[in-house]
């Protein structure tokens, strides 16, 4: 019987690590940039004259909020292709 090498723990680790990274790291921004839409949305309801206004804030909050998910993204990506 042969057991489990070194080289296969590794292996089976960075790609645990990679999934947890990117599963973890999409959570927040997408609860963020849920969030955001909801309340510009509502925004949006009570004052319609606002519209324009609130869609360039809510964009850009969505683009600074992503910026982690897309960090998370380039760690998963670290440690399939580098690490190993």
């Amino acid at each position: 019987m042969q057991g489990i090498t070194g080289p296969e723990i590794i292996a089976a680790t960075k790609y645990l690590a990679a999934a947890l990274a990117m599963g973890l790291g999409a959570m927040g921004p997408a609860i963020g940039e849920g969030f955001a839409a909801g309340k510009a949305l509502e925004g949006m309801a009570r004052q319609p004259e606002m519209r324009t206004d609130l869609l360039m804030s809510m964009l850009i909050g969505q683009a600074v909020t992503e910026s982690t998910g897309i960090y998370s993204l380039v760690v998963a990506l670290i440690l399939l292709f580098v690490v190993g």
